[in-house]
């Protein structure tokens, strides 16, 4: 059985039991802080779970795409560990529970008309005290007891451990059912069904309170099944997977087998190009931090493991195109950002090809040093500096170094990272899993808050929480004026900050009271009105009045509605591959990021921008429908990869050119817009580029200042017209070059004269000349011309050259080509000098540049790229 159809089956024989069939959520779940990728099919569903907001439906059942990488290492080595999976689950929210959970399960895997497994190679486990579910395995499925195994706490219980080490919360005891393979292989557990029955009050005994309305959340992995139902003894074998293990094979040159001597790096490149893929076709893109961190560890160890197959060039973006052709079946929109992925992947992948050969060489002379020493272990300062120089991520070199039977200092690199974090100020905190706060509070009692600001920005309203300091408050008055607080309405036209929509600011207003709102956010339904207290006394419970800064909504109205037009235009200029990754909309200002691969040129700018204010001038009606997803795809609405929808959608057509869902403010007539004007287009990330524009009032003051200037540079250059300050321009640089060209034939002979003095009194190691040397009166190029002089005299050297420009240090460092293959680079030494001043800096392995601030360390930064240039040269004899 195919794993399209595995997948269709367990939906459909589900929606026969009455569950809603829900789309998976998507791989990032927004306003969840708790996680950075989906991890299991109930997390969209933890509203529901905590009885938290309205239950539209009571029973469900999903396909979810989940992320997990706890268990990196694993991947490729086991039979079934994976990144990126599916997990097949339903749910019921205090309708359905054991009976109904284990008899539906029992027929799913074994009834012909599904699944049609063997019954007899079935066994299930229970909770140690768990009776009930014993009894129903036992008597209503008709299970024999000695196929039925009691399992404690740590093995059937959600959270594992939870009786006696918590943590308090909702919680329970699971079922699992395993398949026994006819080939005496090890079991496979393919179903985990859990029951949360109980609330953890404390320590035991007597903690587990039951709930009054218990629920069931079950979790069966796709990819297991298919290896189950298609007789293959690992996931990497069904019809999804190994055709991505052939297309890594091929990429790189080497025939896939499954028990072949690279069989596990191709099952790893397999397994991470798809989770990138879907990562990336979701807008989560290589990066630092967070989840973009994760995205990039994935493809340089995938890199890592076709370099070290010999495949020395970027291949991974090619694997793109076969990921999509196995997912499209079950999420048909990766069909549509094939390209803008694959470029993505690509430019990672050459970034990384630049620095690897250097990070495995310096690898390489670790592991010699730790061999030579007798050590078996690899230091945190080691570890560290590959990471933050090399590029080589904490997990990867802890990969690369049990190869050698070596270990990582990991305690001592979490700290050296840590301290480079907060210099930084970087930093995560996570929420605590499934924790209920104020905001949930206030969901129980009043529901979401009803949203006006379509129609208006102006509305009477009731008070209906305060929370200040975290916690819920009845008045201000209990925590005085001054702390900055969040007002919650029943009604209110201010618009929380949604969909690259700023949040609205205004005031609130009641009897002797003003309320200053500075911000305006959202969480699910609700809208927190964010400020301060400036007169009077704020109570539950008050009626007030709410009113929106009307001007400044009318500025994001204009660059809302003129966001859609440059979406439009960017697609009728570049293509469709130019597809939205983000968006950010202020008052008359626009940020739009979007996916192309080089800048646009000069002429694709001005055709975008020309469409803009053509569609402006066209004065198009600006409408908005209230739909189902289905008839907005209809309709051909733009919908953003990595954003969840609900079932009713809001869709803004402006004319017959642009209709895209949105929640945000728009206006009705696209003249509102006034004017458009892309001021700056820049990269933010691989394979996505950003345009910022103004509109408006704001477009105009741009027009206006750029007038202005061009009016102060003609007066500068001395003409009487801004059109002749291109001809002057080219005037005044002919006469710079002609007196650079004198300035450079004086310099070459009186730089000649130094050269020489500066190799007679050179100290050297190993046969290479150091020149670490102060340069006085000297610009970069001069450092330059030096540093070329002192190579091209010299068969091997090592070069330091530092001035003074302008109260700052310049720093040059250089070295013969034949020193790079030893290890000796220019960037390294440069890099600790510039430490000396107080400064930073980088540059090729052969000529690198810094600079500082500390120009009374000049000679301490000379001392301390000389003793790099030795321990360099002394690690290669």
């Amino acid at each position: 059985m195919k794993t399209d159809e595995i997948r269709e089956k367990y939906l459909s024989f589900f929606e026969s039991k009455g569950c809603v069939r829900r789309p998976s959520d998507v791989l990032v779940p927004k306003g969840d802080k708790t996680v950075l990728f989906t991890p299991a099919g109930m997390n969209q569903f933890k509203s529901q779970f905590l009885g938290v907001g309205p239950l539209e439906f009571t029973r469900a059942v999903t396909c979810q795409k989940c992320m997990r990488t706890g268990d990196i290492s694993n991947v490729g080595v086991t039979a079934y560990h994976h990144t990126f999976f599916e997990m097949l689950g339903n749910f019921s929210f205090g309708d359905y529970f054991k009976e109904e959970a284990i008899t539906w399960a029992w027929e799913f895997l074994t009834d012909k008309q599904w699944l049609g497994l063997d019954a007899d190679r079935l066994t299930v486990t229970v909770y140690l005290d768990d009776d009930e579910a014993f009894g129903i395995w036992e008597n209503k499925v008709g299970l024999p007891a000695d196929r039925i195994r009691r399992d404690d706490e740590y093995e059937n219980f959600w959270p594992a451990g939870a009786p006696s080490e918590g943590p308090d919360g909702v919680c329970g005891p699971c079922s699992e059912i395993f398949y026994h393979p006819s080939t005496g292989g090890k079991e496979v557990e393919i179903w985990n069904l859990v029951f949360t029955q109980f609330n953890r009050v404390g320590p035991p005994p007597d903690n587990l309170r039951p709930l009054p309305k218990k629920n069931i959340d079950t979790g069966m992995g796709l990819e297991r099944t298919a290896a189950v139902l298609q007789g293959v003894e690992s996931n990497f074998e069904i019809d999804t997977l190994k055709p991505l293990c052939l297309a890594a094979g091929n990429a790189v040159d080497i025939t896939y087998e499954f028990k072949g001597k690279h069989g596990r790096p191709l099952r790893r490149i397999a397994d991470h190009i798809r989770a990138v893929a879907m990562c990336v076709h979701e807008g989560v893109v290589p990066d630092n931090v967070k989840q973009g961190y994760i995205v990039r560890l994935l493809l340089r160890r995938a890199m890592l493991e076709g370099y070290l197959l010999g495949k020395q060039e970027p291949f991974l973006h090619t694997l793109v195109g076969p990921v999509f052709d196995v997912m499209k079946a079950a999420f048909p929109d990766v069909a549509e950002s094939g390209e803008s992925v694959a470029t993505t992947v690509r430019e990672e992948e050459e970034h990384f090809l630049g620095i690897i050969e250097r990070g495995l060489a310096k690898f390489d002379r670790i592991v010699e040093r730790c061999r030579e020493s007798k050590d078996a272990h690899i230091s945190g300062d080691d570890a560290f500096e590959l990471h933050t120089q090399d590029g080589f991520l904490i997990e990867m070199t802890e990969a690369m170094a049990a190869r050698h039977n070596l270990s990582v200092d990991a305690d001592r690199f979490r700290c050296l990272l840590d301290e480079h974090r907060q210099k930084s100020g970087a930093g995560v905190f996570l929420d605590a899993v499934m924790a209920e706060g104020p905001l949930d509070a206030i969901r129980k009692t009043t529901g979401g808050t009803e949203f006006l600001g379509y129609d208006s920005t102006e509305a009477d309203a009731r008070i209906v929480g305060i929370i200040a300091e975290k916690r819920l408050v009845e008045s201000l008055d209990e925590i005085g004026h001054g702390h900055p607080v969040a007002v919650l309405l029943d009604r209110t036209p201010f618009y929380g900050e949604a969909g690259g929509q700023v949040g609205d600011v205004g005031t609130i207003s009641g009897d002797d009271m003003l309320f200053e709102v500075l911000d305006t956010q959202r969480d699910g339904e609700l809208l927190l009105h964010i400020g301060h207290l400036r007169e009077g006394s704020l109570a539950v419970g008050a009626d007030v009045y709410a009113a929106v800064d009307a001007e400044r909504r009318a500025g994001i109205r204009r660059a809302h509605s003129a966001t859609h037009l440059l979406h439009h235009a960017l697609e009728q200029t570049l293509g469709p591959h130019a597809m939205q990754r983000g968006s950010k909309v202020e008052n008359d200002v626009l940020r739009f990021d979007f996916s192309h691969r080089g800048p646009l040129t000069p002429d694709e700018r001005l055709q975008v921008e020309d469409l803009i204010n053509a569609r402006i001038a066209e004065g198009a009606a600006v409408s908005t429908q209230i739909v189902d997803q289905k008839a907005a795809k209809e309709h051909g609405a733009k919908m953003l990869f990595g954003e969840k929808y609900p079932d009713r959608v809001r869709m803004v057509s402006m004319g017959d050119f642009s209709v895209e869902l949105c929640g945000g403010t728009h206006l009705s007539n696209t003249g509102q817009v006034g004017l458009c004007r892309v001021i700056a287009e820049e990269p933010v990330a691989k394979g996505v580029r950003r345009i910022v524009a103004y509109t408006g009032h704001k477009a105009l003051e741009s027009v206006r200042e750029a007038e202005s200037l061009l009016a102060e540079a003609a007066r500068a250059f001395k003409v009487s017209q801004p059109q002749e300050l291109p001809r002057r321009a080219q005037q005044l640089q002919e006469e710079l070059q002609t007196l650079k060209r004198e300035l450079a034939q004086f310099t070459k002979a009186s730089v000649g004269e130094t050269v020489d003095a500066f190799l007679a009194e050179a100290e050297e190691v190993s046969g290479t000349k150091i020149v670490c040397r102060r340069v006085d009166a000297a610009d970069r190029d001069t450092l330059r011309e030096f540093a070329d002089q002192l190579r091209s005299r010299a068969d091997s050297i090592a070069v330091l050259l530092a001035t003074e420009i302008d109260g700052k240090v310049a720093l040059l460092a250089a070295v013969s080509k034949g020193l790079i293959k030893q290890g000796v680079k220019a960037g390294d030494c440069v890099r600790e000098a510039a430490k000396a001043v107080g400064g930073g800096g980088g540059g090729r392995p052969d000529l690198a540049e810094a600079g500082g601030k500390d120009v009374s360390k000049i000679d301490d930064a000379l001392i301390a790229g000389a003793k790099t240039y030795r321990r360099a040269l002394d690690a290669t004899t």
